[in-house]
């Protein structure tokens, strides 16, 4: 569910561009994306670097597409969208944040947040992400120089990539959980 609202801002927006306006799209994706910030200061929560970021990336084109007489197409948005989205993602890991850590540490134990394997384990998650925002990153940029190329494909390599993204983020924390007991239980032994 949480991965569902993390990446709700985006999807709200791919979904919509194929339905309305661009403008209407950005609005709700931007909407969206201070929903996501707001709840999390409600709840007395982090605020989040991806979310944030999604949130001033759509509050920043919406505000342009509102006030210019130029409209960006949905290609290039996504385009800027994943280029900022990547740039949030390599950004975490060059400060040493790695963004993913933020929603983990939300669901862990506090005595968990300072072990070198819980680091690790989303130093490789954000990277993860990172291979996957860069694999829909060159997906837009096909769009854009090869209009020839169906768009289906372009469209398929990012599904294929946010998917394979979201099913490791569930799936390697189990394993390394899964690691951790069975080296216990093999030290007990």
């Amino acid at each position: 569910m949480t991965m569902f609202l993390i990446l709700a801002p985006f999807a709200a927006f791919a979904t919509l561009t194929m339905l309305t306006t661009v403008k209407l799209s950005l609005a709700v994706a931007a909407a969206i994306g201070f929903g996501l910030v707001g709840w999390d200061l409600v709840k007395g929560r982090s605020l989040k670097m991806l979310s944030t970021g999604a949130m001033i990336l759509f509050v920043t084109l919406c505000g342009y597409h509102l006030l210019s007489k130029n409209e960006l197409s949905p290609t290039t948005i996504r385009l800027i969208v994943d280029t900022g989205v990547l740039a949030i993602a390599l950004g975490s890991i060059a400060i040493r944040k790695p963004f993913t850590i933020q929603y983990a540490r939300e669901v862990t134990d506090a005595e968990v947040h300072s072990q070198p394997r819980f680091i690790r384990t989303n130093y490789i998650l954000t990277w993860v992400w990172s291979a996957a925002f860069v694999l829909m990153l060159v997906a837009d940029i096909v769009s854009i120089y090869l209009p020839s190329m169906p768009l289906w494909v372009c469209a398929a390599i990012a599904f294929a990539a946010r998917n394979s993204a979201t099913y490791f983020t569930q799936w390697y924390p189990k394993h390394v959980r899964a690691a951790i007991t069975a080296s216990a239980n093999t030290a007990a032994a």
